[in-house]
């Protein structure tokens, strides 16, 4: 096995690690622009600002930041918040990531005579459709996704709008 920074694919192919961060063959192949996946220090900068936002207006609650895989990239509840709120910040952030929009948008959608009426039980992981949960895009292109609750939806929706726009993502 070699310990230089090169890894020899064939005697003929060899490739040099990357610093930049992940990219894929067809992206690079294709010459789309590489968006910068949303990150730890993302995650940590929006549960910041949504914690701020939250005081600001007096609720106490939960956020979550997810990846674009929908894995926990960071978490935050607040001492005084009703426990629940941790996972309807979560099932908010997944919802809003899977069908890439606020959660506000969808609440109409699943109502009874509403187009998405047996979405909420179709998934093995549920989704809530309440306000709170808004997808994070770089660039154009999904990367994540951000809940909060504890309050009312107005407000979990505009705590998690504060933090997108105090964070400067899209």
């Amino acid at each position: 096995m070699s310990t230089s920074p090169s890894t020899t694919i064939s005697p003929s192919t060899t490739t040099t690690p990357s610093t930049a961060g992940p990219t894929s063959a067809s992206a690079a192949d294709s010459g789309a622009p590489v968006v910068r996946p949303l990150t730890t220090r993302d995650a940590e900068r929006l549960i910041d600002a949504a914690v701020r936002a939250a005081e600001g207006i007096e609720v106490r609650g939960s956020v979550s930041v997810l990846d674009a895989g929908g894995h926990l990239l960071g978490f935050r509840r607040d001492d005084a918040a009703v426990l629940i709120s941790g996972e309807t910040s979560t099932r908010k952030a997944f919802t809003a990531l899977q069908l890439d929009a606020p959660t506000a948008d969808l609440v109409e959608l699943v109502r009874p005579d509403g187009l998405f009426h047996t979405l909420p039980t179709a998934l093995d992981r549920p989704l809530l459709f309440l306000a709170g949960g808004v997808p994070l895009h770089r660039d154009g292109r999904l990367i994540g996704a951000i809940g909060f609750g504890g309050g009312a939806p107005d407000q979990d929706h505009q705590i998690v709008l504060s933090a997108i726009a105090e964070a400067g993502l899209e």
